[in-house]
C-alpha cells in the first residue's frame, strides 16, 4: 500500500514552495525547510555572498558538513568549523567566477 500524498507549503527567503509529500514525513519536512531558512538567512546578513543561488550552495555545504560531523560523532570546537568554511567559501566562490 503506498503512503498518502499531500502537498505541503514551505517558505524559503520569502519565497513559497509547494512540495508533494507523505503525510507522515511533512513535520520532518516544514522543520527541514525552517532550517535551511534559518541557514540562508544567516548567510545572507554576512553581506559577503550575493544572490540566492550562491546563499543555497552554501547553506547546502553548511548543513552537509554539520551532517557529516553528526555522523562521526565528532562535534569541532567552533573556530575549527569556521576556518574549514571559510576554506569551503573560497573554493566555492572561485568556481562560480569561472562559471
Amino acid at each position: 500500500m503506498s503512503k498518502q500524498q499531500a502537498p505541503v507549503s514551505l517558505t524559503i527567503l520569502g519565497k513559497e514552495y509547494k512540495i508533494m509529500c507523505s503525510v507522515e514525513e511533512q513535520e520532518d519536512l516544514v522543520d527541514s525547510a525552517k532550517q535551511l531558512d534559518e541557514q540562508m538567512r544567516q548567510i545572507r546578513l554576512t553581506g559577503k555572498v550575493s544572490g540566492a543561488e550562491r546563499t543555497a550552495v552554501l547553506a547546502a555545504l553548511n548543513l552537509t558538513h554539520e551532517l557529516m560531523q553528526a555522523k562521526k560523532n565528532v562535534i569541532p570546537d567552533s573556530s575549527a568549523v569556521s576556518k574549514q568554511l571559510n576554506k569551503m567559501y573560497l573554493k566555492i566562490e572561485t568556481a562560480l567566477k569561472n562559471v
